[in-house]
């Protein structure tokens, strides 16, 4: 299933999105804005994110804080989504990960199982890299 969002980006409207999370979530699922972030010192999240890539909802269902597997969704934006510019303004410039965020909830539509995740060492290596990016991490 592809997704028919109000996209503001030149992002193609039939795109295919995902969501990387420890949620244990179902399909018709809203996955909102206004709980704790997954990443970093956990304040309320402001906004919803997606991305266009697998590779990058691998890495947000791995660096996902708190307890069970991660999982990654296939989502459907349910308003308009907007570059992230936390990555694409000076990190990633053309947003080849294809992050972007929304206002608006992200509908469920099923559940990537077939995936892989990073090694061990890989994980580590990015959880440390993170880690050193939040001033307010481990204080």
């Amino acid at each position: 299933m592809t997704s028919k969002s109000l996209v503001a980006d030149n992002t193609p409207s039939s795109q295919r999105f995902y969501h990387g999370t420890r949620a244990d979530l179902k399909p018709g699922d809203l996955i909102e804005r206004g709980y704790l972030s997954n990443f970093g010192t956990r304040k309320i999240a402001g906004y919803v994110y997606l991305t266009g890539t697998l590779d990058a909802a691998i890495w947000g269902a791995e660096l996902a804080l708190g307890e069970g597997p991660g999982r990654i969704y296939e989502v459907e934006p349910t308003g308009e989504i907007v570059d992230d510019p936390n990555l694409t303004d000076t990190k990633y410039p053309g947003n080849p990960t294809q992050s972007y965020r929304s206002l608006e909830p992200l509908l469920v539509i099923g559940e990537c199982t077939d995936w892989q995740g990073h090694s061990p060492e890989v994980l580590q290596a990015m959880k440390d890299r993170i880690t050193g990016l939040d001033p307010l991490e481990g204080s």
